[in-house]
């Protein structure tokens, strides 16, 4: 097997191959051009999105050529693959607002400078708007509509879901224009290979099928598996919510966190995924002779490092640390500012001060927390849920810190 797709299986990547066998011909004597695609229906990708782009950074490595396509055009519809319901549909502004923000998280992952000289496959960013926005409808149907069978259509898993709770006409036109985009990417750059979730594999091979019937060269698809937790939830959700990759809607602390409070069970796998760290290191750090916890904090440090810079992972470390042995040093810890005129005279209650500050989603929550004994204001358990805190009970540097637990900490900052 050619030695990138090698990469990819052992690191627990790839679930299918459209035909793996001549794919690992093919990229044994070229450098292929491939492309993965992501709709620009958010400001920030999620930890859950972005598997196929640590993919894309393994095969960029070896030498192939990788296109982050960014979808401008078919966001505006969006995919039902994988979705119980409609997107929300957007304006173009919100969509070109989005497709700036995602250009600059893929760029944490994906190298797109021009450097020839680093060895790497020069890796660009293209966006379907180009070629779709102004697409002539009827055009298109007798060029592409043409090749595609509603009954085979109506066969693929996440078209057949959705048909028990409602398609829409727009959303069952989202295969044609995903085949049209390979279509494109091999007419304007020789794309021979697509990449994504295995919930996109219907569209993948609608593509390759599209451009064999349209007279291109044969065309493959690589699908990767949907990366689980132990516990059989979805990567990429936390008790805040989606583990966004952007830091004002995630931070960087809690971004640390998230990776060294996983489950035991899943830091191996977490590590070949979602870090650049060699199998070597990665079988060094998880040798049952060694701590797990020390495993579980290498991991965070080289997820956040990725995304967040070096300079945000050793911050987030430092917090952690400082926090966790009762040190003072929160400064990485997310902070909500509140302006004095605004604290109650007669006190914050503390269960609206751990929802404001984002520990808990709801006052329900806190109470929760509260009663059970996990929650901590300026070091002190506070299990009374009608506690109050006036302005003089902050710190010294005028903040309340709190703690839910063991290791989950935000502050409130007078102002």
């Amino acid at each position: 097997m050619n030695k990138a797709l090698e990469v990819l299986y052992e690191r627990g990547f790839v679930k299918d191959c459209t035909a793996l066998d001549q794919l690992s011909d093919l990229m044994d004597k070229e450098k292929v051009t491939f492309y993965c695609g992501v709709d620009p229906t958010g400001r920030s990708l999620h930890v859950g999105h972005i598997v196929p782009f640590f993919a894309m950074h393994h095969l960029q490595k070896a030498g192939h050529n990788p296109i982050a396509l960014v979808g401008g055009g078919t966001g505006l519809i969006g995919d039902p693959s994988g979705k119980t319901e409609m997107r929300k549909i957007l304006s173009f502004e919100e969509i070109n607002s989005n497709v700036e923000a995602i250009k600059k998280q893929l760029s944490k992952i994906v190298d797109f400078s021009d450097s020839p000289e680093s060895g790497k496959g020069k890796a660009i960013i293209m966006n379907n708007a180009d070629w779709l926005v102004d697409l002539n409808y009827i055009q298109f149907l007798r060029d592409v509509g043409k090749y595609f069978s509603v009954n085979r259509m109506l066969t693929f898993e996440g078209v057949k879901q959705r048909l028990e709770r409602g398609l829409s006409f727009i959303e069952f036109n989202y295969q044609l224009l995903q085949s049209y985009d390979f279509y494109m990417l091999n007419q304007k750059t020789g794309c021979r290979l697509q990449i994504g979730g295995a919930d996109q594999w219907g569209n993948i091979v609608a593509g390759i099928d599209l451009i064999s019937r349209m007279g291109g060269p044969e065309c493959f698809g690589l699908t990767f598996n949907l990366i689980m937790r132990s516990d059989g939830k979805k990567m990429g959700k936390s008790e805040k919510g989606a583990v966004f990759i952007d830091p004002e809607l995630y931070s960087p602390y809690d971004f640390f966190q998230y990776w060294r409070n996983v489950a035991d069970a899943d830091v191996e796998k977490f590590m070949k995924i979602f870090t650049f760290m060699s199998l070597d290191e990665i079988k060094e750090w998880v040798d049952p002779a060694r701590n797990i916890n020390d495993a579980k904090e290498k991991l965070a440090y080289e997820a956040t490092k990725v995304i967040h810079g070096e300079e945000e992972a050793e911050k987030a470390r430092s917090a952690a640390k400082a926090l966790f042995y009762g040190g003072a040093d929160s400064a990485s810890v997310p902070a909500k500012e509140v302006k004095k005129e605004d604290w109650p005279e007669e006190g914050m209650g503390v269960l609206s001060m751990f929802t404001l500050s984002g520990i808990t989603a709801s006052n329900g929550e806190a109470r929760r927390i509260v009663t059970q004994g996990g929650a901590l204001v300026n070091g002190v358990k506070v299990t009374d849920p009608k506690a109050t805190f006036k302005i003089e009970d902050a710190q010294d540097d005028g903040s309340f810190l709190l703690k839910s637990g063991k290791k989950r900490y935000a502050k409130i900052v007078l102002v």
